[in-house]
């Protein structure tokens, strides 16, 4: 099992799961408070479900590439420790579950989840093609804060979609960053990625503006909530500016030609920054 959840890099659903948590309780607080552990449940289980099947996926179809680059080569398929056929078992039993899963929410959740599927397998394929994969990837993690809000309320609705965008913006501005490690590997391998297209000085430059588009989109959900409780939000505003915070801060760790510090950017800045945000949201939702 530890194996698997190596494979999966369970530790990164820290990333999506805030902003699904923050779906979740929004959209609870829209119905009048009326928290159920079952609801709660089913949508993190779906959460799990997805983001394994999707990270699997990408394992299995990248082993040979995994298997020529360096930084890659230490990973579970190409080190020998999961079997390609294994990987996809695992990837074909936790799609099935995030279906079945969806069914017990509602209609509308259920109708949409080979969708939702299709859109985070998809991306595992997207860096062979086009440059435009970080957005495909940016795209499949927004699905979080609307899936939830869905799982609950049965609509669409401003705030979650104000969410889903800026994690698209998010999600796609730290993936090009975590790219510049390979871009000398991906233009030998002839896959597609911004770096590679753009170079690394103005791959920087586009990550940064998609980093002030979430921090609008991240301060604009936060507005909007306040517009429409009078008794919440306070707390929702000062986590909002922590998470813009942290942003900038993210770009200072990473310079042209110097990548020593993009793991600090990518996984310890940006984990921190989703979870601080959705305990600010809880502290406004239970006090």
């Amino acid at each position: 099992m530890n194996r698997y959840l190596s494979l999966i890099k369970f530790s990164h659903t820290i990333f999506a799961l805030p902003f699904a948590l923050i779906g979740f309780f929004l959209a609870t607080r829209e119905l009048g408070g009326n928290f159920l552990w079952q609801n709660f449940l089913l949508v993190l289980l779906c959460m799990v479900f997805a983001r394994s099947a999707a990270m699997a996926f990408n394992r299995y179809l990248d082993r040979d590439i995994d298997e020529k680059n360096p930084r890659t080569v230490q990973r579970e398929i190409p080190a020998g420790l999961i079997s390609p056929m294994g990987a996809l078992l695992f990837v074909i039993i936790n799609s099935t579950l995030f279906v079945v899963t969806t069914w017990f929410i509602n209609p509308i959740c259920f109708y949409l989840s080979p969708v939702a599927l299709f859109v985070i397998l998809i991306y595992s394929y997207t860096k062979r093609f086009t440059w435009l994969c970080h957005f495909v990837l940016g795209f499949g993690l927004s699905i979080a804060p609307m899936g939830a809000y869905l799982a609950i309320a049965g609509k669409f609705d401003l705030i979650p979609l104000l969410y889903s965008a800026a994690v698209m913006f998010w999600v796609a501005g730290f993936d090009i960053i975590y790219a510049l490690q390979d871009e000398d590997f991906d233009k030998a391998q002839e896959l597609k990625s911004i770096p590679v297209k753009l170079g690394q000085k103005n791959a920087l430059r586009l990550s940064l503006v998609l980093h002030v588009l979430c921090a609008a989109f991240i301060l604009g959900a936060a507005y909007t909530i306040t517009q429409r409780f009078e008794d919440f939000g306070l707390f929702i505003f000062g986590g909002s500016l922590i998470f813009v915070g942290l942003l900038a801060y993210q770009h200072s760790l990473v310079k042209v030609n110097d990548l020593s510090r993009v793991n600090l950017a990518f996984f310890t800045t940006n984990g921190i920054a989703s979870v601080l945000l959705s305990v600010f949201f809880m502290l406004d939702y239970f006090v």
